[in-house]
């Protein structure tokens, strides 16, 4: 029997896109790090996605329901994973995950997922298209 609690249908979905260890400093007063942590570090990660799959800048316009699944500890390794679900024409998808690699340990927990909107701007701040997979 393994301690790992993830199964076959319970794996990250996605690219492993931004990986953090979470500080003493991100934490509240009971010890557990915070929410607005957690959900940083996963826009920042829809970021480079969304950067990567819209070829320049883009921005975070929606987040769809977050529930908080486990709470993340000090000395956990966040891994936030993303998965480009849906593009228009200026605006997409991104399905995030995050997943806790518990201290000391291989033990992965999915923490929390949400699916953020996303859309490209040129350097004015106005929407622009999203080019084509090319």
């Amino acid at each position: 029997m393994t301690q790992a609690s993830e199964t076959a249908e319970e794996m990250p979905s996605g690219d492993l896109t931004v990986r953090t260890m979470a500080m003493p400093a991100d934490t509240n007063a009971n010890g557990d790090i915070f929410g607005g942590w957690v959900l940083s570090q996963m826009d920042q990660a829809g970021g480079i996605a969304g950067v990567e799959r819209a070829q320049g800048r883009v921005v975070t316009v929606a987040v769809e329901a977050m529930t908080f699944i486990r709470p993340v500890r000090v000395g956990d390794v966040l891994c936030v994973y993303t998965r480009v679900d849906k593009v228009g024409r200026t605006s997409m998808k991104i399905h995030l995950e995050a997943w806790a690699r518990r201290f000391r340990t291989q033990v992965r927990e999915k923490v929390t997922e949400a699916t953020f909107t996303f859309v490209a701007i040129d350097d004015e701040g106005r929407p622009r298209a999203i080019p084509p997979v090319g």
